[in-house]
């Protein structure tokens, strides 16, 4: 019997392009090169960035509000072309589903879906053009990506078919970790979320120092604008548009949900370690035990470094490593429950 199934080492390259498409696109937010093309899916009129001085001009002749800035055009244009690129491979993917969907257990809906999401995100990327670095839109496109990248991830799960070692301990044990590794899931995804609109509303920087924020452990806060989901559509994002208080509060938010996630995790990787039973259960943890350590001192840094560009990028890059963990650690825990 073959040690995978069909498309596995496909959907995992895919799984990786992904990864690298979740850090273009924070490449590109964090630049601010959100609306380094002002049109889509072109870029001032081009299939490429314009080069030349006669393409240059062209372009800002085009789009005369909108002045060309080579190094905000090109992360745009690479994140686009990635992206692009990602959306072929999920096609094939499906191309290879659909040739094999006579085959025991070969998920048939699972790549369908993910090619129903990626569409889904060309159109949210060109809302985020369009609608000029919406808020909502943003937000939403990045958890798009992110939801792509996690379900690949689970797709190549489900491909491979190498046995992996069961925990030496009863499996009602096990099975008695599902719902804290569950909510922990949800968490994170909340998490992301918050991160996600803490970015799109420029409140990174908000509180510059910790473990106060402007030097109040309670500083004036707007949570109701600053979690008003219906902004208007017109204004230009970039830099944002609400005041200050409004993005303490998202801040703030963003802060106490990264100390409920930290106990939650925490006490997920306590209990994974009691109750380890076998090799792959202990490295999950210690890999869980890891990222989580990473995530909170690129968090810490973004604040004390004043949000480099590196460590942004990182932060984003480590919260879709952790995401990955905790959808592996609980496809394991329900495999764990059919034995």
């Amino acid at each position: 019997m073959k040690s995978e199934k069909p498309s596995y080492f496909l959907v995992l390259f895919a799984t990786i392009f992904a990864m690298v498409v979740v850090i273009l696109g924070a490449w590109t937010r964090l630049e601010d090169a959100g609306l380094g093309c002002p049109d889509w899916p072109g870029c001032y009129g081009f299939i490429g960035v314009p080069e030349t001085a006669e393409e240059i001009a062209r372009a800002e002749a085009a789009f005369p509000d909108a002045p060309f800035e080579a190094e905000k055009a090109w992360p745009e244009v690479i994140h686009r072309y990635f992206a692009s690129t990602l959306g072929l491979l999920i096609i094939a993917i499906n191309v290879i589903a659909w040739k094999n969907r006579n085959t025991t257990d070969q998920p048939f809906k699972l790549p369908l879906f993910l090619l129903a999401l990626v569409i889904a995100q060309g159109m949210f990327g060109m809302w985020t053009v369009t609608l000029k670095l919406w808020p909502q839109v943003v937000t939403t496109h990045l958890l798009g990506g992110f939801t792509t990248l996690s379900l690949l991830w689970l797709l190549s799960l489900r491909l491979n078919n190498r046995p992996w070692q069961q925990p030496n301990i009863p499996v009602r044990q096990w099975t008695r970790l599902k719902p804290l590794a569950l909510t922990a899931l949800i968490l994170l995804v909340m998490q992301i979320s918050l991160g996600g609109w803490t970015s799109s509303n420029y409140a990174a920087l908000a509180c510059p120092d910790l473990p106060t924020c402007q030097g109040r452990w309670i500083p004036p806060m707007d949570f109701a604008n600053g979690f008003n989901v219906t902004q208007e559509i017109g204004p230009n994002y970039l830099g944002g548009q609400m005041d200050g208080e409004a993005r303490v509060a998202i801040h703030m938010a963003h802060r106490i949900g990264a100390i409920l996630l930290t106990l939650v995790l925490g006490f997920l990787i306590f209990k994974l370690y009691k109750n380890s039973g076998g090799r792959e259960m202990k490295r999950l943890a210690n890999v869980l035990l890891g990222m989580l350590i990473l995530q909170l001192s690129l968090g810490i840094s973004n604040i004390v470094f004043a949000l480099p560009l590196w460590v942004a990028v990182a932060h984003n890059a480590g919260g879709a490593l952790l995401l990955l963990t905790l959808v592996t650690l609980n496809y394991r825990l329900n495999k764990v429950s059919t034995f």
